[in-house]
């Protein structure tokens, strides 16, 4: 399992990271992750045909789960990747040079964001 991180390094400039959580053995068969504390849970509909985000921080950080459609990211390291159904974005570049969306495709997006409660 794993999650693409979204991230402004010292200088701003911001890149993509993929992350592997350390998964533990858990009951039934499974491997679990330790908890990371959240505070709730936003539900969008987006028209991927209509949805552009030039060059933008997140507004906290976040993870975006992809539940249908696909989106474009691109950050200021000139990466560029699309993410589809059943991927995880970790949206931290809160502060850089942030990064562009683009829905790809006439699919609406469905996604669930996940703010993530403030570090201590």
């Amino acid at each position: 399992m794993k999650y693409t991180r979204i991230y402004a390094d010292p200088s701003g400039e911001t890149h993509l990271q993929d992350v592997n959580p350390e998964m533990k053995a858990s009951d039934y068969g499974s491997t679990i992750s330790e908890m990371i504390a959240a505070k709730g849970v936003i539900f969008r509909a987006t028209k991927s045909d209509e949805y552009f985000i030039d060059w933008h921080n997140a507004p906290r950080r976040q993870f975006v789960v992809n539940l249908a459609g696909e989106v474009e990211i691109t950050v200021s390291d000139g990466e560029k990747r699309h993410f589809g159904p059943g991927t995880i974005l970790l949206a931290e570049d809160v502060t850089g040079k942030g990064h562009i969306s683009r829905g790809v495709g006439t699919s609406e997006r469905m996604t669930l964001f996940i703010p993530l409660a403030e570090e201590k």
